[in-house]
């Protein structure tokens, strides 16, 4: 039984432990969607919501409890700026776990962990006809010789 036990160790020491989240909670706000393992955004989905929490207070208190947990000042402005007031109305859930299939090296079950109402941006398409014909590298001995000589 496991009683009073919380968290899972992810098989890493403590301040290994303490390493990947802070390095994955800089990345899930750097980029408001990261692609990790099923057990590892668990585990983060807590300290996640709590820097959250933080920035909805805005005091100086708050911002140097966040800067503990995200060594990265870019990254807590962010935070502060534009991730605390848009979710000023929300009380807890501001992240989300979307099963994404296994990795293929070991099979660990793969998940995208974003925030909940993340503004969406459309990647840019690239236009058929004039982008997409450019001249190819040359692959084989014959063509690299045919570009040497041109």
């Amino acid at each position: 039984m496991r009683h009073g036990v919380a968290g899972k160790k992810l098989g890493r020491v403590t301040a290994h432990r303490w390493a990947l989240f802070r390095n994955l909670l800089t990345a899930l706000f750097q980029h408001e969607r990261i692609t990790t393992t099923e057990a590892k955004a668990k585990a983060l989905r807590g300290l996640a919501d709590q820097v959250i929490t933080l920035a909805k207070r805005e005091t100086l208190h708050a911002r140097r409890q966040v800067l503990n947990l995200v060594p990265n000042e870019t990254v807590v402005k962010k935070v502060f700026d534009t991730v605390g007031p848009r979710y000023a109305e929300r009380h807890g859930g501001y992240t989300r776990i979307i099963k994404a299939g296994h990795r293929a090296g070991d099979g660990a079950p793969l998940v995208l962990m974003e925030l909940v109402d993340r503004p969406e941006t459309p990647k840019a398409k690239k236009e058929k006809g004039k982008e997409a014909k450019g001249e190819k590298a040359p692959r084989g001995k014959k063509e690299k010789a045919a570009a040497a000589a041109s």
